[in-house]
């Protein structure tokens, strides 16, 4: 069964090895080495983990005390935002996902009208799940990482 909670500061290492499996295993065939060493260099650090968990909006889904899925998300331009959403590869379809992602919609604030998200052009499992969710693409942006591939953005209308 999965337990999803709010993230302390003794699950960086849990929050870190969740992105340090997901990360090769998602982008590795997308966009290389030297892509993935940059965004765990970047956003998966002990330092830019503690970071997130200190400012809040990080949640851990949790299976026997094993931390096997993250989620974080905040504002960007006064709108909800999801940064990152990953669970363990060999957890995919056990549900992980839809419920960290339910966890967060219902920690978001009063009256918000809308998630937004990005995802790595390509990496179509992330597309398919998101789009299953009711989320619709909105438009693209170029990758924060040199030489990455671009982001689709999206958003989820949410009803009051």
């Amino acid at each position: 069964m999965v337990t999803v909670r709010p993230a302390a500061e003794s699950d960086v290492e849990g929050i870190r090895g969740v992105g340090h499996t997901t990360w090769p295993a998602t982008y590795g065939g997308i966009a290389g080495d030297e892509y993935v060493a940059q965004g765990l260099a970047q956003w998966w650090s002990v330092d830019a983990v503690l970071a997130s968990i200190r400012r809040g909006g990080v949640l851990v889904a949790e299976v026997e005390h094993e931390v096997v899925g993250i989620a974080s998300f905040s504002g960007q331009d006064g709108e909800p935002y999801l940064w990152k959403l990953y669970v363990l590869p060999d957890r995919h379809g056990s549900g992980i996902g839809s419920a960290l992602l339910a966890a967060v919609i219902d920690a978001l604030p009063a009256g918000a009208t809308r998630l937004g998200l990005d995802y790595v052009d390509g990496n179509e499992p992330a597309a398919a799940f998101y789009r299953a969710k009711g989320f619709v693409p909105i438009g693209r942006t170029p990758s924060p990482l040199a030489d990455g591939p671009d982001e689709i953005l999206m958003e989820l209308r949410l009803t009051a």
